[in-house]
């Protein structure tokens, strides 16, 4: 789908009219305790974005850094 396009003049009116809104001011956030313990939770990783998912991926990516670093060392051993 192809974005909008907007005239000036929309662009100018929208622009009026979101001023007038001002809907940042309505943004309130979590105000009881269960509603600021809930949004507290939006950042928990599960599955393969926990942390010791994470590091577990680093640690097979570092080995295979040192494996394919033993495979060129062996073939220019090979070819020397």
């Amino acid at each position: 789908m192809a974005a909008r396009q907007w005239t000036e003049s929309q662009k100018a009116r929208q622009r009026a009219l979101i001023q007038q809104w001002q809907p940042w001011e309505l943004s309130t956030g979590a105000k009881t305790q269960e509603g600021k313990f809930k949004v507290s939770q939006n950042a928990l990783k599960s599955g393969e974005y926990t942390a010791a998912a994470i590091q577990e991926h680093r640690e097979f990516r570092q080995l295979m850094r040192e494996r394919n670093q033993i495979f060129k060392e062996l073939i220019e051993a090979i070819r020397a």
